[in-house]
């Protein structure tokens, strides 16, 4: 087949799945946003509370994606289901209701663990080997972010649910909607207008509680509303032996997402801990290079996501040629979307810092990061799809394990040989971010393959 017909067969795919995948992007880049405003806003505020909230934001972070990874298993679930509507529609929505009222419970339980943990981590901020100042800012920021987590994993619970149903454009709207409320509120927090006080990073945690309290709740109004949707939020007896059938079906899914996403996570934890070894200076320019880079991160989870819900739509149709069309597809969307991503990082290397902050030392540092941040877009993008196309087919397990071979067993040691006995500083540890995102893409993107593989040779064995 000609390269010009080939492409002609890819086009209908590359149509659906930037349907789903385009508000998934852009609701990925709104939940981005707030973390860069932040950023921005309380970086001309000062240096220290840029800082601050760098070191809370990873200390948060780390452990909330677990809990979101979580939630994510409710996709494939759900997608699954919704293909399979076809053959046996009143069974696979009854099916559907319970899944998401599973999820209803098996969220509220996540919210009380994530509170518990981070609620742990309060007395220990001063723990970590930061600055004085750094973690006097630090502590009420990370306070409210932590009140936070209750609101928004119920947002994103809902969020997860529709995506399975096939519906994005809800999520988009709202997460759009509310970074438009952060904006104003930092502008009114952290600066002090309308007759309260400079706060700079307490206010930027006030804001952002805010925004976060909101999200679940006009999303519950949206389905409310809805004529289908509402009927999933019918009260209903919960009955303890289905119930848990239920939890342990979303644990047995999420369970190992949420791992493999707080590996990943976790190893850009730690970064943030050892670079703030260095200077405050240098760990204010790791957040910069790291929220740039979070932004086109968040473009490749919105086609990631995309990936998840087409794949499990079209396995539950028991189309495996539309499985491996719509996962490619993917592929290729994330590399021409990442190579525009490097091609600005790395142009734009010397002017990107100066949005954040004023101080030379910090630009001159942020200015290599980003660029090395341009270098590893390729294998950034290639390893949240490979993901993604696994959890559409639920195989969830082995990409755990990648994760940590990839994440923690070579990237961390690495790192810390590169920052201080090879004396890179804060670059050295960007450049074991490259290695541990190449190779876990590698890993990914060969288990998908291998497990298609073998459906396809066991789809031809039944018909035969």
């Amino acid at each position: 087949m000609s390269t010009v017909n080939r492409f002609k067969e890819y086009i209908p795919f590359y149509k659906r799945n930037l349907k789903v995948a385009f508000p998934v992007m852009l609701t990925q880049l709104g939940a981005s946003l707030v973390g860069l405003i932040d950023s921005i806003m309380v970086g001309h505020y000062a240096t220290a509370d840029l800082a601050a909230v760098s070191f809370s934001n990873a200390i948060f972070f780390t452990v909330m994606v677990f809990s979101m990874g979580a939630i994510i298993g409710l996709t494939p679930l759900v997608g699954y289901e919704v293909g399979k509507r076809e053959t046996d529609e009143k069974t696979q929505t009854g099916t559907i209701n319970f899944l998401f009222r599973s999820g209803v419970l098996f969220t509220l339980l996540l919210s009380a663990g994530m509170i518990l943990v981070l609620g742990a981590c309060i007395p220990l901020l001063d723990c970590f080997g930061q600055e004085e100042a750094v973690v006097t800012a630090a502590r009420p920021y990370y306070i409210m972010i932590v009140v936070s987590i209750v609101p928004f994993l119920f947002f994103c619970l809902q969020k997860q649910f529709l995506e399975g149903l096939g519906n994005t454009m809800v999520a988009m709207l709202i997460t759009m909607g509310m970074n438009v409320l952060n904006i104003l509120l930092n502008w009114v927090f952290i600066f002090g207008h309308w007759g309260f006080p400079a706060m700079g990073a307490t206010g930027a945690g006030i804001a952002t509680l805010i925004s976060r309290t909101l999200m679940p709740v006009l999303f519950y109004i949206t389905i409310r509303t809805h004529k289908e949707w509402r009927t999933y939020l019918q009260p209903t007896t919960y009955h303890l032996s289905p119930i848990k059938d239920g939890l342990r079906r979303l644990w047995k899914i999420g369970a190992p997402i949420g791992s493999q996403t707080m590996l990943e996570t976790f190893l850009f934890t730690l970064s943030f801990i050892m670079v703030g070894w260095l200077s405050k200076e240098a760990l204010a320019a790791h957040q910069i290079a790291n929220q740039i880079a979070d932004m086109t991160f968040m473009l490749a989870i919105g086609i990631g996501s995309a990936t998840t819900i087409r794949v499990s739509h079209q396995l539950g149709k028991g189309d495996l040629y539309a499985v491996r069309m719509a996962s490619n597809a993917s592929i290729h969307l994330v590399l021409v979307m990442n190579s525009i991503g490097a091609i600005l990082m790395i142009s734009l290397r010397n002017y990107i810092p100066l949005l954040f902050t004023n101080d030379a030392e910090v630009i001159s540092i942020a200015s290599t990061l980003v660029m090395i941040a341009g270098f590893f877009q390729y294998a950034d993008g290639l390893q949240t799809v490979g993901a993604a196309m696994l959890r559409g087919i639920t195989d969830v397990k082995m990409p755990m394990v990648f994760a940590f071979i990839s994440y923690i067993a070579i990237a961390l040691p690495l790192g810390l040989v590169l920052m201080f006995p090879c004396h890179l500083g804060a670059p050295g540890i960007w450049i074991s971010f490259i290695v541990a995102l190449s190779l876990a893409a590698i890993l990914f993107h060969t288990r998908f393959r291998k497990k298609l593989r073998e459906m396809e040779r066991d789809s031809s064995s039944h018909r035969v």
